[in-house]
């Protein structure tokens, strides 16, 4: 079922008076561009600001729906161990770039280590997030949800988007 337009069809009679208000166009095709270009920026900017908040309407289509909406909530409600995996790679790069023979037979087992801890933190999140949409939505699709919920566990938490809408620790 799709979801209405949010307001009445207008009468005929308001809409064709709608129409037929006097436009001011501006004076020349310097200002126009620049109402334009203005217009556009204020629209930009309110979705983002939407988007943000967590508005559906303003969401990109990977991010809309209720299943995603959960499967963001069970991810910011706890911090996990794949979420300071880019702080964990920025040490990596330095350690890479160090001439000390330790540390070069270190990096390779370091790696393999982390790779095992996203793997087996996705695999564990895309299991819990499938059961919980089949509980919660049922009848929704929950086609890549898994993946979804990974991949948002191993973004920085200050920087996902949509913005976690609940803080560590808080029910869902």
């Amino acid at each position: 079922m799709t979801a209405g337009k949010g307001r009445p069809t207008p009468k005929r009679s308001e809409a064709e008076r709608r129409r037929h208000q006097p436009y001011s166009a501006p004076s020349n095709r310097k200002a126009a561009g620049g109402e334009y270009r203005a217009r556009q920026r204020a629209e930009r900017q309110r979705k983002y600001q939407a988007m943000q908040r967590g508005e559906d309407w303003a969401l990109p289509a990977k991010d809309r729906g209720p299943v995603r909406g959960l499967a963001r909530d069970y991810v910011d409600s706890r911090r996990r161990l794949s979420e300071f995996y880019m702080y964990a790679l920025i040490v990596l790069m330095i350690m890479v770039f160090m001439k000390s023979v330790l540390v070069q037979t270190i990096i390779p087992g370091l790696v393999i280590v982390m790779v095992l801890v996203m793997l087996v933190e996705g695999l564990m999140i895309g299991r819990k997030v499938r059961a919980l949409a089949h509980e919660r939505h049922p009848g929704e699709s929950t086609r890549g949800i898994s993946m979804y919920a990974a991949m948002r566990a191993l973004q920085i938490r200050r920087l996902r988007m949509p913005k976690p809408r609940i803080k560590p620790g808080e029910s869902f």
